[in-house]
């Protein structure tokens, strides 16, 4: 099984919230772990913002920031080039997706599509809309 983590998938591997070991189960399952370079950026800040909001402790957070390091080296970091952000843009309106996640999307799909289409490859969000959407370009979730 090959694994697209959107970062709302992603950050429940480090903050506890009620999907946790669901995610943790089927991250342990998958033979490859994927996501997109911009995932990076967006753990980290869900990281400042369960500080901010006083979910984890300042202790936490710089341990939260170690295990993210040693994890991403496992993952299949996808980068975006011009014909990705144009689809995510096609996606974005068909879907009525905000940018960041039509990136995701789109990321994903260029992704199943080039490692072919008899394999099983799942989208892993937690956004109905971005679920949807990945279900209808043949996705599981």
């Amino acid at each position: 099984m090959i694994v697209y983590l959107n970062t709302s998938a992603f950050l429940k591997l480090y903050v506890q919230e009620p999907e946790s070991e669901q995610v943790r189960r089927i991250v342990q399952e998958a033979a490859l772990l994927c996501t997109h370079v911009l995932t990076y950026a967006e753990t980290r800040a869900g990281f400042a913002r369960a500080r901010r909001m006083g979910r984890i402790t300042p202790r936490r957070l710089n341990t939260l920031k170690q295990e993210l390091e040693r994890d991403w080296q496992r993952m299949d970091v996808l980068g975006v080039d011009e014909h990705t952000v144009r689809r995510a843009g096609d996606l974005a309106e068909r879907f009525d997706l905000r940018g960041y996640d039509s990136v995701h999307l789109a990321t994903a799909e260029v992704t199943m599509v080039r490692l072919g289409g008899e394999i099983d490859f799942h989208f892993l969000a937690f956004d109905r809309a971005l679920e949807k959407a990945a279900a209808e370009l043949g996705m599981a979730s």
